[in-house]
């Protein structure tokens, strides 16, 4: 589609958002969807550009994808480093590079503003979003991904 755009996400984008989110984090049985608190995140990231980037693939319609990064300092870098929190593309437009183009676009943003690193999470058992984030340039690491839930209502520890 040639109307389709990569653009920075604007609070208006809000609502929109969350409802990308609400589909992710059903899929993903670490996260529970909850649109007070996807909302509420997602305007810390856009009030506070410092703290990461929110970028959205729309078209003249709405919004049919997101991509949320973060952004923090490794001491095993020696600098600035991205966590890509949030990658989604509406269900009804996937499996259309949507993704691969969403994600080539952070990766060139990180590059020209000199991350040095991209870090992210994905499901483990799901052997389709490993193999496309390898077909990115993405490698497995020898960390374990650990939690400790520190919220007002932490869900029980496994």
């Amino acid at each position: 589609m040639a109307d389709l755009r990569i653009e920075p996400a604007t609070l208006e984008d809000l609502p929109l958002m969350a409802e990308l989110l609400a589909d992710l984090f059903a899929y993903e049985p670490d996260f529970h969807p909850d649109q007070a608190k996807q909302i509420r995140g997602l305007r810390l990231i856009l009030e506070k550009p410092d703290r990461g980037r929110i970028f959205v693939l729309r078209n003249n319609m709405r919004i049919i994808g997101m991509i949320n990064l973060l952004f923090t300092i490794s001491t095993a870098e020696g600098g600035f480093v991205v966590l890509l929190e949030d990658l989604v593309v509406h269900a009804e437009h996937r499996g259309q590079g949507h993704g691969s183009r969403m994600l080539e676009y952070a990766v060139n943003f990180a590059r020209d503003k000199q991350f040095l690193r991209i870090t992210l999470l994905t499901h483990r058992g799901d052997g389709r979003l490993v193999d496309f984030y390898r077909k990115h340039g993405f490698f497995e690491s020898e960390m374990v991904t650990m939690r400790l839930l520190l919220g007002p209502d932490p869900r029980p520890q496994p």
